[in-house]
This record gives C-alpha cells, structure tokens and sequence, in this order.
C-alpha cells in the first residue's frame, strides 16, 4: 500500500495542507522518500498547500469564535491569532502594501511564513477572499519554485557525493 502511486500522490497533498510543513516540507519528503519526479512534487504539494488558503481566508473567524470556547482550542487560536498579530505589526510592507506584503511574506520560503499564517494575516487585515487569494497562491508558487530548486541542488549534490564514494 505504501508503495502505491496513489497513496504517494494523496500523502504529499496532504503534507502539503499541514499547517507548518507545508509545501517547503512537501516537496522534500515527494522527491526524497517517495520519489517523485519534481513536476509531480510540486503540482501535488502545491495542489495541498493553495486548498486551505479559501477556507482560511473566510472562515477562521467563526470558527475561531466557536472552538475558542474550550480550552485546549483556545491555547492554539490564541498562539495563532498571537502570531498573526505579530507578523503584522513587525512588518510595515503589510500594513502599507498588502498585496504585495503579503506575497512577499509567503514566496519565502521559511518556517512560519507560508500559506497558513499568510492567510491568517489576510484574514486578520479584513482582505476579502478576492484580494487576499490572488497574492498569497503566488507566494506560494514562488515558495515552490525555491523549494524545488533547493531540493534538486540538494539531490545532485548528494548524488554526486554518493557516486564519488
């Protein structure tokens, strides 16, 4: 099963969605455990890492509201509305330039700065799904481009090395 094309497809989409690892995640674990081509590495993780950016976009709020009631959820939304907040007030291109702010935030490629907080800060600013979206899928189209150029410098350089052994 673990072997399965199929179950390699649905688990990099998946990585892809956590929150955290993300696409910068993603695309290693696809090329390195999987072996997946690169096209297909990113594809799929890019496919998991734009599908909870709608959903962020315009929905954590409420649902936010609603799971803040209990205290183990309430730890968690607080240390993300906390983050979010933070991200925000450090950083002057989000609050003056929010589009572009908030593509830079997402298109590098390092760990807290990917499609999750980025939609969190979009959702915090207030951005409608239509202004926020557009910026934010190409941070992480950019993200990737990165990612996937590190990960392939990286396997040829490991594959180099392990020839030369």
């Amino acid at each position: 099963m673990f072997n399965s094309l199929v179950f390699k497809y649905i688990a990099t989409i998946v990585i892809g969605m956590t929150p955290i690892i993300e696409l910068r995640g993603a695309i290693p674990i696809a090329v390195a455990a999987f072996h997946l081509s690169y096209f297909e590495a990113f594809i799929l993780s890019f496919i998991g890492n734009v599908i909870p950016i709608y959903f962020i976009v315009k929905y954590i709020r409420p649902l936010f509201d609603f799971f803040g009631r209990w205290k183990p959820f309430k730890i968690v939304i607080d240390w993300a509305t906390n983050k979010a907040t933070k991200k925000i007030e450090e950083s002057e291109k989000l609050q003056n330039f929010t589009a572009l702010g908030l593509f830079l935030f997402v298109a590098v490629p390092l760990p807290g700065t990917g499609a999750w907080v980025g939609s969190l800060i979009a959702n915090f600013l207030d951005l409608p799904p239509k202004k926020a979206i557009p910026p934010l899928v190409l941070g992480v189209i950019t993200a990737g481009i990165i990612v996937l150029a590190v990960t392939a410098s990286a396997n040829g350089g490991i594959q180099y090395l392990l020839q030369r052994m």
